[in-house]
């Protein structure tokens, strides 16, 4: 879109409180290890759009009190998203921790925008247009400021025919499970219609820690200018590629074929397959190292396991990785196993050691140092439940994410709004280097690009 399309109009803004506070939401939320290391890089960006109902009447205006209230009542269930981020540091002894004040903040931001464009104008182009970043309050947001900023900020934006629903979770609270399960409760209490506040997976809120350690965790520093960054990308093509439940299939038979074996899963063979696309059309040196990340859920990982409704950050980046040349020159099956293998490793005992060394030299993620040009990193999950959520326009057209965490090589994962296996890629890439992908004969045969009103 060009500079003269229209652009986002906010027409009011809020704060929600949750409906009650619990007792516990008086005491200090702490955070573990994995939620500190995502102090310094950005917010988790990640929203649905619905069609508009044809008789619209008061439409507008009785979904977003729908909205609010049942926003207020889920915070009471996940009542540290309406807090703010604390610090605390002394001198003698010297000291530096942060945790989550539930009970001085005023609570989560609501938005209500509009923008005189239709689905058709957002979903028609090749490419994800970049005014859909513009849907997301927190926009290139570090964690750390939720000191000042709200933790949970929703923004509800009416199109000609359409209404998204972008929310903005602070990622140093709870991972994309915890973000989803949010949003799953969320819409659950707001197809409720008030008559319950009990929901079908309520957070754990009790915050895990390594044994011996916690609640408070001193960070090495003495102030935020120490650790805080602010990341910009450089300038990228964003495109959704759809594979079908098929071509999945026989990319994950190609992979069992070459590989010798059936322990592959689908993810996997699918991230080795644009694992391998990507370094292609890269052209690196052969001897340039390359690694594929999977963001992989650690709750089960760890013994003894934790709930998958634990509300919080566990997760931990799976590493394959190899030369540009020994990538390209081996099959599908030699990088899928490679995959394979680095999942299986991820163990209690490689967990507990890598948080072993976290605790003895405490150190926070900078989006910039953890990927690198050459490497391709596989984030969110087709796992997660997106497409369950209802806000009484009937199930989501598609979805779409902010401009958080996104440069050259990150792909999201997403299932595909048909489901039965389908799964939808958003690929960030180098202009040229989409370019060339979309010239990529192995690659363009086994994607497809639907627009998500043919599936509406």
């Amino acid at each position: 879109m060009d500079s003269t399309s229209p652009i986002v109009q906010h027409i009011s803004d809020c704060f929600i409180k949750p409906q009650y506070l619990p007792e516990e939401s008086k005491h200090p939320f702490y955070l573990a290890p994995w939620d500190l290391v995502m102090i310094s890089v950005q917010y988790i960006q990640k929203g649905l759009l619905f069609a508009k109902p044809q008789k619209q009447g008061n439409f507008m205006e009785a979904l977003l009190e729908k909205l609010k209230l049942s926003l207020s009542i889920s915070l009471v269930h996940f009542y540290p998203l309406a807090g703010r981020l604390k610090t605390v540091k002394t001198e003698n002894p010297p000291s530096y921790f942060i945790y989550v004040d539930c009970q001085e903040s005023p609570g989560a931001r609501f938005i209500h925008a509009s923008l005189d464009l239709t689905m058709s104008d957002i979903l028609s182009p090749v490419d994800v247009p970049s005014v859909v970043q513009s849907f997301f309050d927190h926009d290139r947001a570090s964690n750390h400021d939720g000191h000042t900023s709200s933790l949970l900020s929703i923004q509800v934006t009416e199109l000609i025919d359409g209404v998204f629903i972008g929310c903005s979770m602070n990622h140093s609270l709870g991972d994309g499970t915890s973000f989803w399960n949010f949003f799953n409760m969320w819409s659950e209490i707001f197809q409720a219609q008030g008559s319950t506040t009990s929901i079908s997976r309520p957070p754990v809120l009790k915050r895990w820690f390594p044994n011996g350690h916690g609640p408070i965790i001193n960070l090495p520093f003495t102030n935020s200018d120490e650790f805080v960054s602010r990341f910009e990308a450089p300038p990228l093509r964003e495109r959704m590629f759809h594979f079908s439940a098929e071509a999945i299939a026989k990319i994950k038979a190609k992979a069992h074929a070459e590989s010798n074996t059936t322990k592959i899963s689908s993810f996997q063979a699918l991230s080795a397959f644009v694992w391998r696309c990507i370094t292609r059309v890269r052209r690196l040196p052969s001897d340039q190292i390359t690694s594929c990340r999977l963001a992989a859920n650690t709750r089960s990982r760890l013994n003894p396991p934790l709930s998958e409704n634990y509300f919080g950050n566990a997760i931990f980046a799976i590493r394959g990785f190899t030369t540009a040349g020994e990538l390209l020159e081996h099959d599908l099956g030699w990088a899928a196993l490679k995959l394979h293998e680095a999942v299986v490793g991820l163990n209690n005992k490689a967990l507990q050691e890598w948080l072993d060394a976290w605790l003895k030299s405490p150190f926070l993620y900078q989006i910039e140092r953890l990927f690198d040009p050459f490497s391709v990193m596989m984030g969110s999950s087709p796992r997660f439940n997106k497409y369950g959520n209802e806000f009484g326009m009937g199930k989501a057209v598609t979805l779409r994410s902010g401009y958080a965490h996104k440069f050259d090589g990150k792909v999201s994962c997403y299932p595909g709004r048909e489901g039965e296996g389908s799964i939808d890629l958003e690929m960030c890439l180098l202009p040229d280097n989409m370019l060339a992908l979309e010239s990529d004969k192995e690659f363009m045969e086994a994607a497809s690009f639907v627009s998500p009103l043919e599936l509406n």
